[in-house]
Formats: C-alpha cells, sequence, structure tokens
C-alpha cells in the first residue's frame, strides 16, 4: 500500500486515518437510521453507536489477543481507526475494564468519574463562555 517510513509512521496514519474515515461514516448512517426511526425525544443513535462500538472493541480486541499472528496495521485499522471513528466510547470502556481486570478497582472507578464528571464540567463551561 505505502512504502514503509521511518519506523513506520506514515503508513500507519494512513491506516487509522482510513479506518476513521470508515468509522465516521458508519457513525452517521447509525445515527441518521435511529434517528429516522426512533425519533428525536433522546439520543438513541448514540446510545446504540457506544453500546454496538463496546461490543464491536470487545470482540475485536478479544480475536486479536486471541490470534498472536495478527498484523499490527490490523489492530490499528479495526481497533484505532474503524472502531475509534465509530465511538471513542469504545476505547473509554476498554480502558476502564482493562483496570478493573488489572485489579484495580480505584483506578478504574477514578478513571471512569472522572472522565464522566471533568468532561461534563468542562464542556459546559466551554458552552457557557463561547455563548456569551
Amino acid at each position: 500500500l505505502l512504502p514503509k517510513s521511518e519506523g513506520g509512521i506514515v503508513r500507519e496514519l494512513v491506516i487509522i486515518f482510513v479506518g476513521s474515515g470508515a468509522g465516521g461514516i458508519l457513525r452517521h448512517i447509525v445515527g441518521q437510521a435511529a434517528l429516522k426511526i426512533l425519533g428525536p425525544s433522546f439520543p438513541y443513535g448514540t446510545l446504540i453507536i457506544n453500546v454496538l462500538g463496546s461490543a464491536l472493541m470487545g470482540l475485536v480486541v478479544g480475536w486479536l489477543l486471541a490470534r498472536s499472528s495478527t498484523s499490527n496495521e490490523v489492530r490499528l485499522f479495526l481497533a484505532t481507526g474503524l472502531i475509534g471513528g465509530f465511538t471513542t466510547w469504545s476505547t473509554f470502556v476498554l480502558d476502564a475494564v482493562t483496570l478493573w481486570e488489572r485489579r484495580q478497582p480505584l483506578a478504574a472507578f477514578g478513571y471512569v468519574a472522572g472522565s464522566l464528571l471533568l468532561s461534563f464540567v468542562i464542556i459546559s463551561a466551554v458552552l457557557v463562555i463561547v455563548r456569551k
């Protein structure tokens, strides 16, 4: 596809870029379908995308870990690119579960609580500033 550059970084970035683009397109399709089918009264599309993305991340990561022969390019395209472009929520959940599996429940709880609380506070603050 692309020649290997110093460390292959350009090749890796292009693989992630293509996967992320495809994931973003899928996110748009699912979001629009949910809006059309379920209506605008609740963010069903986002909920579906987050849950589906988490399931896909579990499937892909579990599948990749079971196959040590899987290339880094496949991992970058599927996990970082495609699923990451579809929803970053799946990565957030994977990170939290990984901490939990490492028997670091306080770190997992802190990560989840901190991510949610800090994200809520920062988006609220930025919206207040931008709207003024």
